[in-house]
C-alpha cells in the first residue's frame, strides 16, 4: 500500500548532509544496506511490474498501490496493462473504458490523472515517458515519492522513496520519536532516506525497503525475530518498535443515511442512472439516483428531493437492500428502494449525464462500488416484471403494505 500524492517540491529530494543519531556512521548504513539487500535477493515476492520494470509498468503500478494493498492491484494490473500495453494506448484510450477497466479499485481521481499525464506524455514527450525527476514531477497525479520510485526503479536514478511502509521502516531504523506528519519528522525521514541510498542499486534498495515494511516491519506486532536488520534497528535496540512511529490520530467517522432509488420504465427492461458530478465521491462514474442531504431522513423526502431534482416523479414502493459503506470520514447506510414505474413519454432528462439503460447494457457502465451491487441485485430480481399499479409499499410512510403475487411465491 501507498500514500496518496504528498505534494510536489522544486528540486530533488536527494540530500547527503547527516542528521543526528546512529546513522550518520558510514559503517552502519553500508552494514544495513548489506543484510536488507541480501534479504530481498533471498525474499523479494514476484509480481508482475518487477519482471519488466519500465517507466510506465512502474507508473502503473505505483499509482495503483497508493492506499491499496499489493493482493488487489495484481489483478487490476494485469487487466489494464493488457487493455493499455503503452503510454500511447492509455492516452488514445475512451474515459468510459478507462474507468470501468478502474471500477472497483476506488480513489477514481488516480484514473483520471493518468489519463491526463498519459496525453502529455504523448503530446510533449513523443510519447517516451519522461526520464528526468522535473519532467515526471510535472505530470498530473506524481508526486515527490511517485516520480523518485518510477526513475529509481526504472532506470536506477539516485532518489529516494519515502511512502507508508518506508515511513515506518526508516523511523525505527532511527528510533525517530517525532510525529512522522510533521514538517520536522518529514523532512528528517527525506534526508535519512537519501542518506541510505547507495551509489549503484537505488532502485533495488527502495524496493527491498518497502517489502521490509510490508513483510516484516509491520505496523502492529513487528517481526523483529525474523528481520534482517534487527541488529542495525534502534527502536528494536530500546524496545520501541510498537510505539514508534507514533500513532496517527484515526479518522473520527460520522455516521449518515443515505436513499437511492432504483427507477425502472413501464414496460421495459430499462433503468434511469445518473453521471455523478465533478467534486463528489466517485466523479465521472454513472451510479442510481441518490440523495445524500442528511435533511432527507425519510424515503418519501429523499424522493421527493430527487424529483425536483430530476423532474421525475419518484415514488418510492419497497426496500431492496440496505449496503454500508465508508467514504473518507462517513459511515454511510444505503437505504435502496425500488420505485414506481415511470413513463418514457412523461419524462424529459435534464441533461446528458441522466440516462436509461438495460439491465444487460449496464454491465458495460463504469459503475460507483454501491451502484454495481444494486446492479447485480438488478440482474437477479429483475424487478422490471414489477408493473404500475403493484403497489407493495405505501409511498407516504415507506411501510410495507401488501406483497405482489410473484414476491409472495420466492
Amino acid at each position: 500500500m501507498r500514500p496518496g500524492n504528498p505534494g510536489k517540491p522544486i528540486v530533488p529530494p536527494v540530500a547527503d548532509e547527516p542528521v543526528a543519531g546512529p546513522h550518520e556512521d558510514p559503517k552502519w548504513r553500508r552494514k544495513l544496506r548489506t543484510s536488507l539487500l541480501a534479504w530481498f535477493d533471498r525474499n523479494a515476492r514476484q509480481l508482475p511490474w518487477r519482471s519488466d520494470p519500465t517507466p510506465y509498468h512502474v507508473w502503473v503500478s505505483e499509482i495503483m498501490l497508493q492506499q491499496t494493498q499489493v493482493a488487489t492491484v495484481l489483478e487490476y494490473y494485469r487487466r489494464f496493462i493488457a487493455a493499455y500495453p503503452t503510454v500511447g494506448d492509455l492516452a488514445a484510450a475512451e474515459e468510459h473504458d478507462l474507468m470501468r477497466l478502474w471500477e472497483g479499485l476506488g480513489y477514481y481521481r488516480r484514473a483520471r490523472s493518468m489519463h491526463a499525464a498519459a496525453k502529455l506524455v504523448v503530446s510533449q514527450h513523443d510519447g517516451q515517458f519522461p526520464s528526468t525527476y522535473e519532467e515526471v514531477l510535472a505530470l498530473p497525479g506524481i508526486g515527490r515519492y511517485t516520480a523518485g520510485a518510477i526513475l529509481s526503479i526504472s532506470g536506477d536514478q539516485r532518489l529516494p522513496v519515502l511512502e507508508g511502509n518506508t515511513v515506518r521502516v526508516y523511523s525505527r531504523w532511527i528510533g525517530l520519536r517525532q510525529d512522522v506528519q510533521s514538517t520536522a519528522g518529514k523532512a528528517k525521514l527525506w534526508e535519512f532516506a537519501a542518506m541510505m541510498l547507495p551509489r549503484t542499486g537505488s532502485g533495488q534498495f527502495n524496493q527491498a525497503a518497502m517489502e521490509l515494511g510490508a513483510l516484516i516491519c509491520k505496523p502492529k506486532s513487528p517481526a523483529c525475530d525474523t528481520c534482517p536488520v534487527q541488529k542495525s534497528c534502534v527502536a528494536h535496540s530500546l524496545g520501541l518498535q510498537d510505539e514508534i512511529p507514533g500513532k496517527v490520530s484515526k479518522v473520527q467517522y460520522e455516521s449518515r443515511t443515505e436513499y437511492g432509488f432504483v427507477v425502472p420504465v413501464i414496460d421495459s427492461d430499462r433503468f434511469l442512472i445518473c453521471r455523478v458530478p465533478d467534486g463528489n465521491r466517485w466523479a465521472g462514474l454513472w451510479d442510481f439516483p441518490r440523495c445524500t442531504d442528511p435533511n432527507a431522513t425519510t424515503p418519501t423526502a429523499a424522493a421527493s428531493a430527487l424529483s425536483h431534482q430530476l423532474g421525475i416523479k419518484i415514488r418510492p414502493r419497497r426496500l431492496i437492500t440496505t449496503i454500508k459503506h465508508a467514504v473518507t470520514r462517513y459511515r454511510i447506510t444505503l437505504q435502496v428502494h425500488l420505485a414506481e414505474p415511470v413513463a418514457l413519454s412523461d419524462i424529459t432528462l435534464p441533461s446528458d449525464a441522466f440516462r436509461f439503460v438495460t439491465s444487460e447494457h449496464i454491465t458495460d457502465v463504469p459503475l460507483s462500488v454501491t451502484g454495481r451491487q444494486i446492479a447485480q441485485w438488478i440482474a437477479e430480481e429483475k424487478p422490471a416484471s414489477h408493473r404500475k399499479g403493484e403497489a407493495d409499499l405505501d409511498p407516504s410512510d415507506g411501510s410495507a403494505v401488501a406483497l405482489s403475487t410473484r414476491q409472495k411465491k420466492t
